[in-house]
């Protein structure tokens, strides 16, 4: 009796997987809609499940998702890309597994037991689990609804917290078959996703309790195995693809580093020019602007100029994409026309192949707004409307220009490069660079726009093509003779230094947004361009039929022409000259900026703080109403403490705040103290306080509004100052200069007499707050300026 019951049981355990197994996959899915390719896929239109048909177990392939319908926002970008996982399916009884193994750490020589010794000391992911539902042969068959449908993203998080608090909501969310598309290389899936809840502020969505974005999928074939690594070198502009690896030897680096990169070969390596055997193919959105696509074309197919140079013909090519394809489909190189509903950045990346670096796909987002922000800056220092309407041709092809660098700049990235600082200084030597509009004072002394941008691929790209994508001869050493591109580039004087260079602000010569070949004198000429462009602002700036109000906005960018290239000069004070030299190399390592050098941009930088290039003329101010309604405030205004009304002390205050800011900012005073303690004859940080000083407290101008403005000043300064001396930031040297310098300052002003009110007021307020800071300067919170308006042209702080 026992063994019949026991037997039962068993019958009761099996008979479901039993059942299951029985169940073909022709059978399973002999009424639903089958979609052929690299992975087979059936689509149940009564159930609305998709069934995924898996026919490679253990074979790694590419999973990554993207964006394929966005809010308009930064961060929410149609046809961004998301996620990429190298993934494998793996059958554990009746469940299939997608495992993410672990690329970053290898054994890279066959020895089985040390690969499994270094595999299982890391960690891989499952990253989902699918049921088994039916099997012919070895092909399973798992429904893939769930994997498909979800928040893959993490939208609800994105919507949630300060701007509301949304979900993920199953029962509103669907497969979109408009995308949902099958290759034999590439299974394409896309999918509407909708978040419900309330709070969310914004146009993009017309309604805010259920909130709709399209998110892609893919699932790709890998590339062979055929692909040619590239040693890394840090004085090159390429992107790194880096893993430890424990098979080199103790006394060898553990870290390798490659270079990010497409794959291009010629079919005559030996030949000095020669085509490829693939060429590079990008395709540009059919939905860029008519009057804008031919600027994105050829401005992205100025690199078929750097390829030419490296010795490849037509090897880089730029084409409409086929109407009806996807651009998302990986097997297309994109140029996106981003549309959002306020002003961001461009950027490029790429798809790679986890194993190699290899890129498999650069996609490009190009914001749509960006052109129109040029044109405003353009329009401001520049143009003027005439009583039809009608712009001078010179600001619309400047316009336009610019949108060709923006197009080569965004595909540099997605072919490997980063960010070129420094090419300015090289006559334009790289569209890697973040470029101001270089405008000129013609001989007639009006501004001219006819070298606002360059025109064509700069001298460091081509050197860049070569060292990453020349095809050398099999019988050379292709990674020492590539790195002989660069020393030979190093050795004609070509410079690179990139993001982390400039984000420090203590090279000389490497910043964002300037041009010139030293800061210090195009500041000077920058300042020459802002106070002729001041002089002729009018209400021509623009349209006929346009508010007043809406003059601010072209105010904006006119009023701030000089702030990049402050930031710019403010490296050359404390500042260091470097490299990322090698041994061995042509490059020098380091030298300081000399004195001569520091004092001269210093008085330089002071010079953006007389009230003179502070103060908004009058007519200007005359032609400034409150805002039009329809015209809210936003990022790129100008801040104000008088309410609805335009506010010329706020707007000096902000750009002043720059200046002294920058000057006393606590790593570059200590700098300052550095070099002036290993080199006497160097420029003090005591010294630099005296200066700031006789150009703020010490100045006397003579207008009643230049005296506020000056006054105004005067506080931004006092702040950086005591601020300095609170900061835990600032080396004990520094704060020690800037207490006693500021007990000068509090002794000059006791002994100030005046019968001006105003300014009797004003030093009595300074004195106090000084007293007060002496006093509890454990108490000191510095008192933040308005705020400068909205940082790069393109967009973001």
């Amino acid at each position: 009796m026992k063994k019949s019951i026991f037997l039962i049981l068993i019958c009761l355990l099996v008979t479901p997987i039993a059942f299951a197994q029985a169940i073909t996959i022709e059978e399973k899915t002999k009424d639903m809609i089958a979609f052929d390719g690299f992975f087979t896929f059936f689509w149940d239109e009564t159930t609305g499940k998709l069934w995924l048909e898996i026919d490679k177990l253990n074979e790694e392939v590419l999973y990554l998702n993207a964006t394929s319908g966005g809010l308009g926002t930064n961060g929410s970008d149609r046809n961004s890309l998301g996620q990429s996982k190298l993934v494998y399916f793996n059958r554990v009884g009746p469940k299939v597994y997608m495992m993410q193994p672990n690329y970053s750490f290898r054994y890279s020589e066959y020895d089985p037991a040390r690969e499994e010794a270094v595999k299982n000391a890391f960690g891989q992911s499952v990253v989902w689990a699918f049921p088994i539902e039916a099997q012919t042969g070895n092909r399973l068959l798992v429904d893939a609804s769930s994997f498909f449908i979800r928040d893959a993203q993490s939208w609800a998080q994105r919507f949630s917290g300060s701007r509301g608090n949304y979900r993920f909501d199953p029962g509103k969310s669907v497969f979109n078959f408009e995308f949902t598309r099958n290759f034999p290389y590439n299974s394409e899936f896309d999918v509407l996703l909708t978040f419900t809840g309330s709070g969310f502020r914004g146009d993009e969505s017309p309604s805010n309790e259920a909130i709709t974005v399209k998110l892609h999928h893919s699932l790709v074939a890998l590339p062979d195995d055929q692909f040619e690594l590239r040693q890394y070198d840090p004085r090159s502009s390429f992107m790194s693809y880096d893993y430890l690896d424990f098979s080199n030897p103790f006394y060898e680096n553990l870290k390798e580093q490659f270079i990010v990169r497409h794959r291009l070969e010629k079919k005559n390596p030996t030949a000095k020019i020669s085509e490829a055997v693939e060429p590079i193919v990008y395709y540009v959105d059919r939905g860029t602007p008519p009057d804008i696509i031919d600027a994105v074309i050829e401005g992205a197919m100025w690199w078929n100029q750097a390829f030419e140079a490296a010795g490849y013909k037509n090897a880089f090519q730029v084409k409409l994409l086929p109407d009806g394809a996807h651009a998302l489909d990986i097997r297309y190189n994109m140029i996106n026309w981003t549309n959002r509903s306020s002003r961001g950045w461009s950027y490029g990346s790429a798809i790679i192949d986890p194993r190699t670096g290899e890129i498999i796909k650069g996609n490009v987002n190009m914001g749509a707004l960006r052109i129109r922000q040029d044109f405003l800056i353009l329009t401001g220092m520049v143009g003027e409307f005439d009583n039809n309407n009608q712009m001078d041709d010179q600001v619309k092809n400047a316009a336009l220009l610019r949108i060709k660098q923006l197009s080569a700049h965004e595909v540099g990235h997605t072919i490997g490069f980063v960010h070129n600082y420094i090419s300015n200084v090289n006559g334009r030597s790289s569209v890697m660079d973040y470029p101001h509009p270089l405008i000129k004072i013609g001989k007639d002394g009006q501004l001219d726009l006819s070298e606002a941008y360059t025109t064509e691929i700069g001298e460091w790209d081509k050197i860049s093509v070569s060292f990453g994508y020349q095809d050398f001869p099999e019988h050379m050493d292709a990674d020492a003779e590539a790195k002989k591109v660069l020393d030979d580039a190093f050795e004609r004087g070509i410079f690179y230094l990139t993001d982390r260079d400039a984000g420090m602000n203590i090279h000389p010569l490497v910043s964002q947004w300037d041009n010139g070949i030293h800061p210090t004198d195009e500041l000077e000429r920058v300042m020459q361009l802002r106070k002729i462009a001041l002089r002729r602002f009018s209400e021509k700036k623009i349209r006929q039929g346009e508010p007043f109000s809406k003059l601010e906005d072209v105010l904006v960018p006119i009023y701030f022409f000089h702030r990049y290239q402050i930031t710019a000069t403010a490296g050359v004070v404390g500042g260091l000259y470097y490299n990322h030299a090698l041994r061995g190399g042509t490059q020098y390592i380091l030298k300081e900026a000399d004195r001569l050098e520091q004092v001269a941009a210093l008085e330089q930088l002071l010079s953006t703080l007389e009230t003179s290039n502070l103060v908004i003329p009058q007519p200007i101010l005359n032609l400034l109403p409150p805002r039009t309604p329809g015209l809210n405030a936003d990022a790129d205004r100008f801040g104000s403490y008088t309410g609805g009304t335009f506010d010329p002390f706020a707007a000096a205050e902000s750009v002043a705040d720059l200046t002294i800011r920058l000057i006393l900012d606590p790593a570059r005073a200590a700098r300052i103290v550095n070099q002036k303690a290993m080199n006497p004859t160097q420029l003090g940080f005591d010294e630099v306080i005296d200066h700031l000083i006789k150009k703020t407290f010490k100045s006397q101008p003579s207008s009643s509004y230049g005296q506020e403005v000056q006054r105004t000043v005067n506080v931004v300064m006092l702040n950086r100052l005591m601020a300095v001396i609170a900061t835990t930031q600032s080396s004990p040297q520094s704060k020690a200069i800037a207490t006693a310098k500021l007990k000068e300052l509090n002794t000059w002003l006791s002994k100030q007499q005046t019968q001006d009110y105003s300014q009797q007021a004003h030093y009595l307020f300074c004195i106090n707050q000084i007293k007060r800071f002496e006093k509890h300067p454990e108490l000191f919170k510095m008192t933040s300026p308005v705020e400068i308006p909205q940082g790069a042209p393109i967009g973001g702080r």
